[in-house]
């Protein structure tokens, strides 16, 4: 098979060729048909995280071994399963879950594999779908995408769990004020579909690019704020109606988490999705006097995107800006997203 290889934290990726792979069990293979590039990718290749302080958090000392085939958000075609798969449909596309768990543990058993305390995430402690074909442990993983282009519904995997799973943290405030969304790249504009798939307010964004910020008024937003503006926080309050309900930062980093807090109203709730890095911006006393809810999110439930495939095809979920790039320029497009030159989605396709 023909494959896009992590073999050194902070290098390219390479292209390589590799012996094809079998399965046993409850396996199954995907002929790769698509696999959005996400932003994690760019932490993944960097090797960590920025924890602010001086300090990183490595993927190395977390168990996270090289050679790795990134890419996470794989959608294909089965060409093989094992002998316990069952009847599996090899004419249909599926999207993978990936947050895949150890499946005998607490949060696995309770259907939180996203929360397993020894994930075998796709493209990250497995090989992932930067490849011509993927492997998948068992079935359960494995979506029927109905209709949908695979370009259009790989993402959904990662872009769009990620958010909906965010948004669902703070559905009961979505039809009372508008949410704000800090971030107006991919996850911020799938962000803004899946409020309106929720019944939710037109939303306020957040971004520092004027393109994206545009992209964001165009895909529904109430309101795109510049978040570098010396009254940021005044604009945001006055397109909410009023100090914020919630906040979902997308960035997660110390500017943007601090604009956050500021802009949130006393009771309110503040999810952190992004991984941008950095150290906790507030003041300690303002957490409690303020009464605000400070929480994380990452990724999503199997269940959870059941739900969001289910708003998927029967179309609730709008499309995200999409452009398709072949798997051999890799390396290209995560060097384009690092430099913040991508607008909506690129996905790798064959």
């Amino acid at each position: 098979m023909r494959c896009q290889s992590l073999n050194e934290f902070g290098g390219d990726v390479i292209g390589e060729d590799r012996p094809d792979m079998t399965v046993t069990g409850t396996e199954v293979l995907l002929r790769v048909t698509a696999n959005g590039v996400c932003h994690t990718d760019l932490h993944i290749r960097e090797g960590c995280y920025n924890l602010g302080h001086g300090k990183t958090l490595s993927f190395a000392e977390r168990g996270m071994k090289l050679p790795r085939v990134m890419g996470h958000e794989p959608a294909g075609i089965v060409v093989a399963a094992g002998p316990d798969a069952g009847e599996l449909d090899t004419s249909k596309n599926y999207v993978v879950f990936p947050w895949q768990g150890c499946r005998e543990c607490h949060q696995c058993l309770d259907g939180r594999e996203n929360y397993c305390a020894a994930p075998q995430y796709i493209g990250l402690q497995v090989d992932g779908g930067y490849a011509d074909h993927v492997k998948i442990p068992h079935p359960r993983y494995l979506f029927d995408m109905g209709d949908m282009d695979p370009s259009i519904a790989a993402p959904l995997a990662c872009s769009g769990l990620t958010t909906y799973s965010a948004l669902k943290k703070v559905e009961a405030t979505l039809t009372k004020a508008p949410v704000v969304i800090i971030g107006a790249g991919g996850l911020g504009l799938m962000c803004i579909g899946l409020v309106k798939a929720m019944g939710g307010l037109p939303p306020v964004v957040v971004d520092l690019d004027p393109a994206k910020r545009t992209a964001a008024v165009k895909a529904g937003a109430g309101a795109a704020v510049d978040g570098m503006a010396d009254d940021a926080v005044a604009q945001v309050q006055a397109a909410v109606g009023g100090p914020a309900l919630a906040v979902i930062d997308l960035v997660g980093a110390e500017s943007s988490s601090g604009l956050a807090f500021d802009a949130v109203g006393k009771g309110g709730n503040i999810v952190i999705v992004g991984l941008f890095g950095g150290a906790a911006p507030w003041p300690l006393p303002l957490i409690p006097v303020k009464a605000v809810t400070i929480m994380g999110s990452y990724a999503g439930s199997l269940g959870e995107f059941e739900e969001l495939m289910a708003l998927a095809i029967d179309g609730k979920v709008p499309s995200l800006p999409t452009k398709e790039y072949p798997f051999d320029s890799a390396n290209d497009i995560l060097n384009e997203l690092e430099a913040g030159k991508v607008v909506g989605r690129a996905v790798l396709t064959p």
